[in-house]
């Protein structure tokens, strides 16, 4: 008959076989029951359709994860199994896990792609122009990497007047996203027009750090236009996404913020031929018209009215003269023609034997016109008499 153990004994017995038999395993499951503990422990169970296992995953090796474990999730876990001894259960002690079926790094990046893009980190409407003609532009990158090279190279040629400042910063491994976030923070206290993050091409973990929240953060919270130049054309990165405009290199990036200076100054050639064109048109309306005020001006001039007042003038005083000379010649002849009457009618003139001038009531009268008693006068120059008619007599040759 055997000898009856404690249940702590057999316990410990289990564990020692378990964990001795079990310490390298992967298993393959769905997740459910997941719990994020605040110390930073994982905790869920793995299941299939006909059983189910409890597993943790420790603070150390969830951090590792780039990942977020979801309720549903098909996963492939590794690890071994621990036993609880005090309460005579078992688990699954995590220490790594992949998605089934994809890789870890592509479901983080659609997880976190999906987060920020509800959280309007990719909006079109929130994108900050760029400038045309950018004289300061902040470079994140590594200041030992080619890309480096080969954005000043395309600088140097499109346009020389620009200023470069550079923030050295490591862009690949653990290191990598915080010092991206902090120079992104850096850059954006310094003045420049645009800031441009970058860096030469390789596999999807070499360019990780593109795709980590804290720089997409930084991104977003950026208040300088920000482009994003990693790697090749074919790589696509949350800080693309993020960023309010993305180049496909670094190369191009440079192409795409500064101007080329030969179209430059092609363009400078057309916006003088068009300035001298239209200037000399401008020229030409501004001198016609000046030449009208100057006729208007001619027209309404001082010395011209003074001329037209002086003509006027000159005009009245001949009308004068010639009205004063043909009124002198009316009154010269009226005064000959009175002065010939005069001559006519002196009495001096009259004065001939056997002539007077007869009167009446003060009254030249013809001699005819008197009748008998009338009382007249009849004088000559020197003598005037006064007389009563005693009888009139008329001759018979005037009956």
């Amino acid at each position: 008959m055997l000898a009856p153990i404690t249940v702590t004994t057999l316990n410990n017995q289990i564990k020692s076989l378990l964990e001795s038999h079990y310490l390298n395993i992967m298993v393959e499951g769905e997740v459910s029951r997941v719990t994020y503990h605040g110390s930073g422990h994982l905790y869920f169970t793995l299941k299939d359709k006909n059983s189910a296992i409890s597993c943790v995953m420790f603070k150390g090796n969830n951090q590792k994860l780039k990942f977020r474990v979801e309720e549903g999730m098909q996963v492939i876990i590794g690890g071994g199994i621990s036993v609880y001894t005090p309460r005579g259960s078992y688990q699954i002690n995590c220490a790594t896990m992949e998605p089934a079926g994809s890789g870890a790094l592509a479901l983080a990046y659609e997880q976190l792609k999906s987060k920020l893009e509800s959280k309007g980190y990719f909006e079109q409407s929130i994108k900050k122009a760029l400038p045309k003609s950018p004289s300061h532009i902040a470079l994140i990158t590594s200041g030992t990497g080619a890309a480096l090279q080969d954005m000043l190279n395309v600088a140097q040629k499109r346009w020389p007047l620009v200023k470069i400042t550079l923030f050295d910063t490591i862009v690949q491994g653990e290191s990598a996203a915080p010092s991206i976030a902090k120079n992104i923070a850096l850059a954006d206290k310094i003045g420049a027009e645009v800031i441009v993050i970058g860096r030469g091409g390789g596999s999807l973990e070499d360019l990780w750090a593109f795709n980590e929240e804290k720089v997409a953060d930084a991104i977003y919270q950026a208040s300088t236009p920000l482009v994003s130049a990693v790697g090749h054309e074919i790589d696509f990165l949350i800080s693309d996404f993020t960023a309010d405009l993305r180049a496909p290199t670094p190369s191009a990036a440079m192409e795409l913020i500064l101007p080329d200076q030969n179209e430059m100054r092609l363009y400078i050639d057309t916006l003088m031929t068009n300035f001298n064109h239209q200037f000399k048109k401008i020229l030409e309306q501004k001198s016609k018209l000046l030449e009208h005020q100057q006729a208007l001006l001619k027209q309404n001039s001082f010395t011209t009215k003074l001329s037209l007042y002086q003509s006027e003038i000159n005009n009245l005083q001949a009308n004068y003269h010639n009205t004063l000379q043909l009124i002198l010649n009316n009154k010269s002849a009226q005064l000959e023609q009175l002065h010939k009457n005069y001559q006519l009618n002196n009495p001096s003139t009259k004065d001939r034997s056997g002539y007077a001038q007869i009167s009446k009531d003060g009254a030249l009268i013809a001699l005819e016109k008197l009748t008998d008693g009338d009382i007249f006068s009849t004088q000559t120059s020197q003598v005037e008499i006064t007389a009563k008619v005693l009888e009139v007599k008329q001759n018979k040759d005037t009956k």
